[in-house]
């Protein structure tokens, strides 16, 4: 019997696009092309008995065309965080990997080749008021953002977008834009630097009992 799963946290990108990302409207992306930074923390969550509270999972990723409409072959390096113990690292690299069904069971099956996993130091970091989101896998990718603002954006507020149609992390959230900083990979036979083009945060809550 497959073990009942729930997780619920922070996922942000970061990205060759231009802000805003078209992925995220369920568009093509910028000169028909994409390549970035994918990360998860889980606030609170479990795999059966296991707990994957406080872990973090990092995929970076590349792809032509748009994902949504079926055109894209993306393929995608895993990056599991090292703190975890050896279940933890089954329950994540089984959820996050798709295996275990729900809405990363969907998204997985979106991805056409898996260019390795590996479990590696990941440091995650992320602002309560959402007005900047970094993570660092040493050596091997680094990203962060700050919130999007401009001449009429009220101090404070965020420039965010409710159900948007191409959500990375599944139907019915709300994204909050940003601009990145830092947009560094050099892993998996990938390497890239987009400083200064999109970012965004999206929260996430899944779990077992989920049908997509």
């Amino acid at each position: 019997m497959a073990e009942a799963w729930h997780v619920k946290g922070d996922w942000f990108d970061v990205c060759r696009c231009r802000v805003p990302c078209g992925c995220t409207f369920a568009q093509p992306p910028d000169e028909d092309e994409c390549n970035g930074i994918l990360a998860w923390h889980v606030n609170e969550g479990n795999y059966g008995d296991t707990d994957l509270a406080g872990l973090s999972v990092v995929a970076v990723a590349t792809f032509k065309g748009n994902i949504w409409a079926g055109e894209a072959k993306p393929k995608m390096g895993m990056f599991i965080d090292e703190r975890a113990d050896e279940s933890q690292r089954e329950g994540l690299q089984t959820i996050f990997g798709g295996g275990a069904g729900g809405w990363p069971g969907a998204f997985g099956a979106m991805i056409d080749e898996v260019l390795g996993v590996e479990y590696a130091p990941i440091k995650f970091e992320i602002d309560e008021d959402l007005a900047h989101w970094s993570v660092e896998v040493p050596g091997k990718a680094k990203g962060s953002a700050v919130a999007l603002a401009g001449p009429t954006t009220p101090e404070g507020a965020r420039v965010q977008v409710q159900n948007p149609p191409g959500a990375e992390v599944g139907p019915g959230q709300v994204a909050t834009w940003g601009v990145a900083e830092e947009d560094e990979v050099d892993a998996f036979g990938l390497k890239f630097s987009w400083p200064g083009r999109s970012s965004k945060h999206f929260p996430f809550e899944w779990s077992s009992e989920d049908d997509y």
